[in-house]
């Protein structure tokens, strides 16, 4: 399993904006097409105002394909036109797992 960290910085005083968003639209969106959502947070220490998610795929073929079919959703671009003026900066990372880890 990778497991795809995605990380948005928002802007100051629009992190509830962000997170309602999501738990009323957007997750189930992404859910139906990117299955395995392992967990959403937000931060209380360190680069407050962000919202990070983490999704498990079972290769990174999978998430292309995955993530395409995502951005090929009308209901998926019309909630960005609504998300992306919150968003300040985003950051994406590819996480794999050790030998020792539980999720593998």
């Amino acid at each position: 399993m990778i497991v795809e960290e995605r990380t948005y910085h928002v802007y100051t005083g629009k992190l509830a904006d962000v997170v309602r968003l999501y738990a009323e639209e957007g997750t189930q969106m992404q859910q139906h097409h990117l299955g395995n959502l392992i967990g959403a947070f937000t931060v209380d220490i360190g680069d407050i105002s962000s919202i990070v998610q983490l999704w498990g795929y079972d290769s990174l073929a999978e998430r292309e394909r995955r993530r395409a079919a995502l951005q090929a959703d009308e209901g998926w671009k019309a909630f960005l036109k609504r998300l992306t003026p919150m968003i300040h900066t985003q950051r994406n990372r590819i996480l794999l797992p050790t030998s020792f880890s539980p999720i593998r």
